[in-house]
């Protein structure tokens, strides 16, 4: 699909870091979009559409903002900058401790690259147990981009079992059931991410599913004495 790419208007601080622009295909009527996939969920279901663009393009950085522990989000484009170059924007890498500095830096990602990750929980979304009924163009749109849709076939990228869309709206102690979710945990692309469960999502922790796996069979070898 080729895509009108005209740019969008910006107001950020970081406008000059990365340019935004329309993602509706070339040659389309109306106003230019960047998540023009959205515009159903945003009507109907606006707080999994705002989860899908905070997910793809927003680090999630600390629990509080401080000197030592940073900023709680930032654009994910913005950390590809070096050091010196996020003084301009008040961000001092120096000051930040190590295990904050590894969680903006290691799934930093292009705009580019953000906007497939987008693209592709939208897809995820509409293909979970209990979804939406998926308008025919948006359909259309992101089976074009994103590879035909299989209905009831979105599962925790983590335990494989299925995911209900009902679970946005569970919530515990402020936190959501499903989660946007990383195959590798240091890398952000549409090929590498997928929703998890809340408590499975935690269980991975910083490790590869390749090393997760490994591990809980280890638990498993050494638990029934095959170690």
């Amino acid at each position: 699909m080729e895509l009108c790419k005209k740019p969008i208007n910006n107001t950020s601080k970081y406008k000059d870091v990365s340019e935004k622009y329309c993602h509706q295909e070339n040659r389309h009527n109306g106003r230019c979009s960047e998540f023009p996939y959205l515009k159903h969920l945003k009507a109907d279901h606006k707080r999994v559409a705002d989860k899908v663009v905070r997910d793809s393009t927003m680090t999630t950085g600390a629990a509080w903002k401080s000197k030592d522990a940073g900023p709680n989000r930032i654009l994910r484009w913005v950390m590809l900058l070096s050091d010196q170059e996020l003084l301009q924007f008040g961000l001092d890498m120096e000051m930040m401790k190590p295990g904050v500095i590894a969680k903006l830096r290691e799934k930093s990602a292009t705009y580019e690259q953000c906007m497939l990750v987008a693209g592709k929980l939208a897809t995820l979304v509409y293909q979970m147990p209990d979804a939406p009924d998926c308008p025919e163009d948006i359909r259309s749109y992101l089976e074009e981009r994103f590879g035909a849709f299989i209905e009831n076939s979105t599962t925790c990228i983590i335990c494989k079992e299925p995911l209900s869309f009902s679970l946005f709206e569970v919530a515990q102690r402020g936190k959501a059931e499903v989660e946007t979710a990383h195959s590798n945990p240091r890398t952000h692309s549409d090929e590498n991410v997928g929703f998890a469960h809340r408590d499975c999502n935690i269980a991975q922790g910083n490790k590869t599913l390749e090393e997760f796996y490994e591990w809980i069979q280890g638990i498993l070898n050494r638990v029934n004495g095959t170690d």
